[in-house]
C-alpha cells in the first residue's frame, strides 16, 4: 500500500461579523508567489461584501467602544498569544507572499506579534497622553478625554502583507474603533489567516472585518459609505488615494493619507492611534467648601 496522500489545500474565506463567508459574488482570484507560482484562490470581494462588513462593524461598535480600555488590552494581548502559537504557519505564508527567506519572514512575523503587544499596552494609557484637565479662567473643571471615531475603513499596505497589516489595524481597534480592512491585493493570504486568530482571541465578531480582492473596487464603496466615519489610505496609490479622498469628503470622514514607510518594524509611536480619536471636552462648575470660600 502506498504511503502517498493528497495534501488538504486550505480554502481561504473572508472574515465578516465573526464568521467566514465566501464572497457573495462567488468570485475568486488566483494568488501567486514572487515567482508567479500558484499559492491559493482568494475571495474576490464585491461592493455587497463591503456593505455587509460595514453593517457588522457598526453593530460591534457600541460594545467594543464601551468596553474598558484594560479589557481591550487583554484581548489584543490574547491575539499576540494566539499568533505566537501559530508562528510557523504565518512564517510560511509571509515567505510565500513576499518572496522572503524563512528567516527574514520569521523576523516580520515576530515583529507583528510584538506590535500587538505594543498596542495592548497602550489601550489604557493613550487617554493619559492625549487627555487631561485644562486650566480655564473661571470656577469650572474643564476635562478633555479621547473617544473613538467609529467605523474605520483600512486599506492595508500592499507590500508588507502581515507586519504592515497589523501596524495599521491594531491602533484602530486599540482605541475602541471597529474596522473594515481591505487586505493587500497581491498578497492577501496572511490577512485572511489573521481572521482565524481573531475569531479565537475573544475579539467580538465585527470589530475587525477582513476583505480580499481588488483594492480600488472594494475601497470605492467604503469611501462613499455614509456609515463609515474614517478611512486609512495606506494601501492606495496616489491616483486612487485622491479619488477616495474626494469621495470621503461627502460625509466629512477623517482621512489618513498614504505615508511612505521605510521600515514597518520601527517603533510606531502614537500617531495612528490619535488619527482616529475625537476629543470630548466637559465643563463642570466647581463647588464651594463652606464659609472660607475655598472651592474644589
Amino acid at each position: 500500500m502506498s504511503d502517498a496522500r493528497l495534501s488538504v489545500l486550505k480554502t481561504y474565506k473572508l472574515y465578516v461579523g465573526g464568521k467566514f463567508p465566501r464572497s457573495e459574488s462567488g468570485r475568486v482570484y488566483e494568488v501567486t508567489d514572487s515567482k508567479n507560482n500558484w499559492l491559493a484562490n482568494a475571495p474576490l470581494s464585491s461592493r455587497k461584501d463591503a456593505r455587509d462588513a460595514v453593517v457588522a462593524a457598526r453593530k460591534a461598535f457600541g460594545g467594543w467602544s464601551g468596553a474598558t480600555a484594560y479589557n481591550r488590552g487583554q484581548i489584543l494581548y490574547r491575539i499576540a498569544e494566539m499568533l505566537e502559537g501559530r508562528r510557523d504557519q504565518y512564517v510560511a505564508e509571509v515567505a510565500g507572499a513576499e518572496g522572503l527567506s524563512k528567516s527574514k519572514a520569521g523576523l516580520q512575523v515576530d515583529a507583528a506579534i510584538d506590535r500587538w503587544v505594543w498596542y495592548a499596552g497602550w489601550t489604557d494609557k493613550i487617554a493619559q497622553v492625549v487627555g487631561g484637565g485644562n486650566p480655564v479662567a473661571g470656577p469650572f473643571f474643564n476635562l478633555s478625554s479621547p473617544e473613538p471615531t467609529g467605523v474605520v475603513a483600512v486599506l492595508a499596505p500592499q507590500e508588507s502583507s502581515f507586519l504592515g497589516l497589523v501596524s495599521v489595524v491594531a491602533p484602530v481597534i486599540a482605541t475602541g474603533n471597529t474596522a473594515v480592512v481591505v487586505a493587500s491585493e497581491r498578497s492577501p493570504l496572511p490577512a485572511l489567516s489573521l481572521g482565524e486568530v481573531l475569531a479565537t482571541s475573544d475579539l467580538p465578531g465585527g470589530v475587525v472585518n477582513i476583505l480580499s480582492g481588488r483594492t480600488a473596487e472594494i475601497a470605492a464603496p467604503l469611501a462613499a459609505h455614509q456609515d463609515v466615519n474614517a478611512i486609512d489610505l495606506a494601501g492606495a496609490d496616489e491616483a486612487l488615494a485622491k479619488e477616495l479622498e474626494i469621495a470621503a469628503a461627502d460625509n466629512l470622514k477623517r482621512v489618513l493619507r498614504p505615508q511612505p514607510v521605510d521600515d514597518w518594524s520601527a517603533t510606531p509611536g502614537t500617531e495612528r492611534m490619535t488619527a482616529f480619536l475625537e476629543t470630548k471636552t466637559v465643563w463642570h462648575p466647581t463647588g464651594s467648601l463652606g464659609a472660607s470660600g475655598s472651592a474644589y
